[in-house]
Order: C-alpha cells, then structure tokens, then sequence
C-alpha cells in the first residue's frame, strides 16, 4: 500500500492563535512545493518574509523540521530561522544557535555506494547524501518504486541503519533522534517551554512530529492527501497552508 493512502477525513484548522503557541513547520510539501529534484526548491521572498514575521511574533517560538541538511535549510530559507531540525532529527540547531548532531553510522558509506550503484539503472533515480543518510529518489522513475524499496529495505537489513520512507524517496539513516524527538528537545526549552505545540507536515516522515505535539498539549495539521493517523486537521495544499499562516499575523 502507498504511503500516500486515502486520506482520512479531517477538518481544516481553526485560525491560528500565537499568543500561547509553538509553530513547528516541515518545509519540503508544506512550506514548499513538492520539487522535481531537492536542488529544484530555490528561496522565495513570500516564504522567507512570512518565517520573518511568524518568528518575531512568536517571539522566537518557531522552528522548521525537515529531512533536508542544515545547510540546505538554511540556503531555501534564507537563514530566517535558528531552531532547526535537520535530516529528520538527526542535527538539532537550538534556539540560541548551538548544534548537535548525532555520529555517522559506520554502515552509511557502504549504503551510499550501494545506493548509487542502484540508481546507475535509470537516469530518473537519484541519491541525494546527506552526511548523515543518503536518500534515493525515484519521483522522476516511479516505475522502479517496488524495487527502489526491496533495495533499500535489503540494505537495512544489512547494515543496521534506518529505513525512513518517505513521498518518492527511501532514506537510510543513521539511527536516532526522529523529528518528534526534536520536538520533545525544543519544548523544554525557552522560548518554547510552556506553549502549545502545533505540528505542521505533509508525509509520513512527520507522523511522530504529530504524535509528539498532540501528547505535549498541542496539535498536528497535515497538508495534502497524506493519511495523517496523528493529525488532527487537514490543509488541502501548500498555498493553503501558508495562506492559514499568513492569517495569523
């Protein structure tokens, strides 16, 4: 069965409240469009003057949880945000700028080389490295999808990293922090201790981002069709969602 199962049916989010909230928002799907090609999604002005306004406003209480590297991050957004979760949890840049990142898996080069060694079959499969886990894309190669994912759950297997499924991707990870670990990390400290977190994501990869805002008194919103178990309210698009959180200011 797809990751992007039927979606569940969920009502649109009531305006958005700062005054009390913590604003956790993926990027690719849910402050971007979905791009051909990662290195496709280039800054945007709107984008980068709304996490601006949102940031100020929330008085420092937003952060962005992305599968992306920190570097990449940064570059689409124009740095605007400090409080960062990159690779899916795996660097934590916190809000007063320091990082920490957990070590490399030693299996991961291996992975990578297996990985490229796949994607040579078709120029529509693309391995993107990112330091801590290499993704193959088949966005562009969909036909290849079963067998993009019989690989890499065979490297899994093999090496001990971690299988992170995500839309037209299979991403071996190094194994650790997960994005609703990193939001378990911010909430306990300020400025985002004692607010309500609200989870914002587009795909299965944000599943436990969901989970954790809802467990710490907050909400999960899912953008698009994705099927959403830990969401509580849906927007339909990613001009929908940056419409709801140009709203809010």
């Amino acid at each position: 069965m797809s990751i992007q199962d039927l979606a569940i049916e969920l009502p649109a989010p009531k305006p958005l409240v700062l005054s009390a909230t913590a604003l956790f928002l993926d990027l690719d799907g849910t402050l971007a469009p979905i791009a051909a090609r990662p290195q496709d999604v280039a800054p945007d002005p709107r984008r980068t003057r709304l996490l601006g306004q949102l940031s100020r406003r929330l008085n420092g209480r937003l952060a962005v949880v992305s599968g992306r590297t920190l570097e990449d991050i940064d570059r689409i957004l124009e740095g605007c945000v400090v409080p960062v979760a990159a690779v899916h949890g795996l660097v934590l840049r916190h809000p007063q700028g320091g990082v920490t990142a957990t070590p490399a898996h030693p299996g991961l080069a291996q992975a990578t080389r297996d990985l490229q060694a796949f994607a040579a079959r078709d120029p529509g499969l693309m391995v993107e490295e990112k330091g801590l886990s290499a993704a193959l894309h088949y966005r562009q190669a969909a036909h290849h999808g079963e067998a993009v994912r019989t690989c890499a759950r065979e490297i899994a297997g093999r090496t001990g990293l971690a299988l992170q499924e995500g839309d037209m991707v299979e991403e071996l990870r190094t194994p650790g922090p997960s994005k609703g670990d990193s939001v378990r990390a911010l909430m306990a400290l300020a400025p985002f201790a004692g607010a309500a977190p609200v989870f914002v994501g587009d795909d299965v990869t944000d599943e436990n981002g969901f989970e954790a805002a809802k467990a710490l008194g907050g909400m999960g919103v899912a953008v698009g069709n994705h099927r959403a178990i830990h969401a509580s309210y849906r927007l339909p698009s990613v001009e929908a969602a940056l419409a709801w959180l140009e709203a809010a200011l």
